[in-house]
This record gives structure tokens, C-alpha cells and sequence, in this order.
């Protein structure tokens, strides 16, 4: 039996970099390798796009969009790592843990649409509070999330490294402070809320990992439940997951160290409070679960092979 064509279209950047790690070492595929100097050449990239059974498209969103219309072959599968698609209702979205039936749906879909890093972290905490219906639609929702800059790309990752660099780089610093991230869309789409949560991330001196924390006032909530009731629920609805797990009830540690999971591919959910408030903290690696894990695990689900190949869960 032949083994799976895979494209990385965009392999330079970091996502697509940290894709081909993960499956540089494989042997359930077959890797296509574009000439270093024809990357950028249309013509080139269209004959690999089309000759490939799975895309990776790790680009601007622009690009996505127009690579996309390069794919001619209807066999062609495609995971888009942009935020071109994510809200697209021909699209499905690639986080199979976050609702039921999400896995299947992933497994049969033509396009797959990789989750942003800081909606994976946003997402996993309140999605599983609106489909149990604990948390209304209407839900005032705030959130704030700390990443290491190399979410960012190659130019922040440099500006970053270099020697003589800005001392104010060595203080965290809170970002998109006009409210208009690029992942709200999907946190809102995906959480099914009828407005975009109130959210700032915050970008921290460190290379990868990040915690995103979800502030909720418990009698807003259906039933008004306890941090530990809400502890419990979660629990219940990742029991089993791999590639989502939550701690015991406050956590293990007194601090949340943003980079603890740095170079994992799976997500910690840490539940916090007491009976009048609590905060939900996803703990992941920016680039795995956040970015390049995730769509690894997505080609698995796509392709039919164990989800944890390649992956460091």
C-alpha cells in the first residue's frame, strides 16, 4: 500500500518548520521536498499541492487563500495553519477534544482548519461550559494570554535574540490593546457566544509556552456552581483525553510557569477559585498544541494513523 503524500507548503517559517520536525523522522509517508529555489515559484508549488494527498499551509492568509485555489485535485486534503479559514462553514475546525463529534468530522473532512494558540487555550476552558449549557450565550467573557515570542515569527524571534535588543523587552508586555485580535472570531464562533470576549495577550521574554486564563464570576453561571463543581465538569468532559488533560483542583504548584510544556504537544487545564469566582488556565506549548502539534495530530486523525504518532505527549 502506498504511503501517504505530504506537502508543507511554507516551510520556512516556524510553524511550518516544527510541522517538518515532527514528520522529518517518519516512515508512514512519503515527505514532498519543493527545490529550495522554486518555493516561491507558482507553477512548482501548484504541481506539489495537486500531487500530495495532505497540505500543510503554513502562509499568510493571503497566501492560504491563494494556494487553496491552486488545489485542483479533489483528493488533495488540506490543513490551513492561517487564520483565512477558521470561521468558514465549509471548513471544519481542527480541535478534535473541543466538542462531540468534533474527531469524526475532522476525519472525513477535505479542509481542516488549524486553530490560533490563543484560541486553543481560550477555547478549551469555555467551550466545554456552553455546550453543557452552564454558560449562557450572553456571557461576559474575559480572558488574557501570556506567549513566548516566538509566536510571533522569524522577525519577532530575531528582534528578540539579538544582541544589544531593547531592555524593554525583558518586561512582559501586553499587546493588541485596540481589542481586535485576530483569533477573537473564532473564539466567539467557536465558543458559540453572541460577542467576542473581552481578551489581551500578553507577549512574555521567553521562547515558547503559554497560559491562557479565563476569569468567571460563578453566580453568572447557570446554577451558580462552585470552582470545584466547575473543576469536576471538565474532568468529566476531557475524561480519557489525551491530548487535553486537567490537573487536580488548583493545580499542583502555587505558580503557573507559562513555558512548563514547552516542547509537549498536549494542553493542561488548571481550575482555580472558590464558591463566588474562578479562573480556567490552559498550560501549552505555543507551537504544539498551540500551532504545529495540533495540525500533526490533525493529519494523523485525517490519514487514519494513531493521533500520538510523532508527537511528544
Amino acid at each position: 500500500m502506498a504511503k501517504p503524500k505530504v506537502y508543507i507548503d511554507g516551510k520556512e517559517g516556524t510553524t511550518g518548520l516544527q510541522i517538518y520536525q515532527r514528520l522529518g523522522g517518519r516512515h508512514d509517508i512519503e515527505l514532498l521536498l519543493i527545490d529550495e529555489d522554486k518555493r516561491k515559484d507558482t507553477d512548482e508549488r501548484r504541481k506539489f499541492l495537486n500531487a500530495a494527498d495532505l497540505v500543510f499551509l503554513c502562509l499568510p492568509d493571503t497566501a492560504a487563500v491563494e494556494a487553496v485555489s491552486l488545489v485542483e485535485n479533489p483528493n488533495t486534503r488540506v490543513i490551513d495553519a492561517s487564520t483565512a479559514h477558521r470561521t468558514n462553514p465549509d471548513w471544519t475546525y481542527g480541535f478534535a477534544e473541543l466538542l462531540a463529534g468534533q474527531r469524526e468530522k475532522i476525519a472525513s473532512a477535505k479542509r481542516v482548519a488549524n486553530p490560533g494558540c490563543h484560541a486553543t487555550g481560550f477555547l478549551a476552558g469555555v467551550a466545554p461550559l456552553t455546550a453543557l449549557g452552564v454558560m449562557g450565550s450572553d456571557y461576559p467573557v474575559t480572558c488574557y494570554s501570556i506567549t513566548g515570542y516566538s509566536g510571533g515569527g522569524k522577525k519577532m524571534i530575531a528582534e528578540f535574540e539579538q544582541e544589544g535588543r531593547s531592555v524593554e523587552l525583558d518586561a512582559p508586555a501586553p499587546y493588541a490593546i485596540g481589542l481586535t485580535h485576530k483569533h477573537l472570531p473564532e473564539m466567539q464562533t467557536l465558543a458559540g457566544l453572541d460577542s467576542a470576549p473581552v481578551f489581551v495577550p500578553v507577549l512574555g521574554d521567553y521562547y515558547k509556552g503559554m497560559v491562557t486564563t479565563v476569569m468567571l464570576h460563578n453566580r453568572m453561571l447557570k446554577g451558580a456552581p462552585t470552582a470545584q463543581q466547575l473543576h469536576e465538569m471538565l474532568t468529566e468532559y476531557y475524561k480519557g483525553s489525551t491530548f487535553v488533560r486537567v490537573a487536580p483542583f488548583g493545580g499542583e504548584s502555587p505558580r503557573l510557569h507559562a513555558n512548563t510544556l514547552a516542547g509537549k504537544d498536549w494542553l493542561e487545564l488548571i481550575v482555580s477559585g472558590h464558591a463566588e469566582q474562578t479562573i480556567i488556565t490552559a498550560r501549552f506549548d505555543n507551537l504544539g498544541k498551540g500551532a504545529s502539534g495540533a495540525a500533526v495530530q490533525n493529519m494523523n486523525i485525517m490519514l487514519g494513523f494513531d493521533e500520538k504518532t510523532g508527537l511528544n505527549v
